[in-house]
């Protein structure tokens, strides 16, 4: 299994801090925000290869983090545990060029060649449970998988994909942002991508777009169009995930690390 880290956004909500540097690698706890989804991913013997897409004006800044990663390494004498790191530039240098999550996602497929099963993820949450267990969860089917977050705020569930399930946990209904919620599942921008699934990205880049009431190129949007054509299955999420999307929520989350 390949890993997809998405982190070509400009993060515009966290102006001037990331005018000119890239919100994954704003500290919290004492190491930077993507540190802490790498440290994760080291721990997960099914994942070998981890590639994350940024933009052109902050790839200087994503390769120096990688270099003194290694350097660390090194110095403390111990490997990446299997895990290897690739940085791809997908060439926009603002939020009015940007390629958008899904185009990402394609693009980093045909720049790394991948022809495996895909863990996909934002580079800007600190995720407190164990990306471990929804991999587990994943291999009893091996179908596309999401997870899914128990919110009792409506507020909240009204800014996030909304997911109805059956009793076996697969997807019966999804809806992104919706006026009003359907359920209490939510469902952060975590994703599992069987090998058989890719072309499908493809297909939703070209027609999926453009289905009446299924727009934009949010990593979510492609649930809604997917799960009416593959089986889609959830992982309950038992635990917290902190989404750092505006000054707010990271001083938020420094506060919960003693900061």
């Amino acid at each position: 299994m390949k890993a997809v880290i998405l982190a070509a956004g400009y993060a515009t909500r966290l102006y001037p801090l990331t005018k000119n540097f890239p919100k994954p690698l704003l500290e919290v706890g004492g190491q930077t925000i993507l540190d802490h989804l790498v440290d994760q991913l080291r721990e997960i013997p099914e994942i070998d290869h981890a590639h994350l897409v940024t933009n052109h004006r902050f790839v200087g800044h994503l390769q120096d983090w990688l270099a003194a990663m290694g350097t660390k390494a090194k110095r403390e004498d111990r490997a990446h545990r299997g895990l290897r790191i690739t940085i791809h530039d997908d060439g926009t240098t603002s939020s009015d060029d940007r390629l958008g999550a899904i185009s990402d996602l394609r693009y980093t497929i045909g720049a790394a060649d991948i022809d495996d099963d895909i863990f996909v993820c934002a580079s800007d949450n600190i995720l407190q449970w164990s990306i471990h267990d929804m991999i587990k969860t994943w291999k009893r089917n091996g179908e596309f998988h999401i997870c899914v977050r128990h919110e009792t705020d409506v507020e909240d569930l009204k800014k996030r994909g909304n997911a109805t399930l059956d009793d076996d946990d697969r997807l019966v209904d999804f809806i992104e942002k919706p006026e009003v919620p359907k359920s209490n599942w939510v469902v952060p921008p975590l994703y599992i991508y069987p090998e058989a699934s890719l072309p499908l990205i493809d297909d939703y880049l070209e027609e999926g777009a453009g289905t009446p009431g299924i727009t934009g190129d949010s990593p979510g949007m492609i649930v809604e169009w997917l799960y009416t054509r593959i089986p889609v299955y959830a992982h309950r999420i038992e635990g917290t995930i902190l989404d750092i999307g505006n000054p707010e929520s990271l001083e938020q989350a420094r506060r919960m690390f003693g900061e």
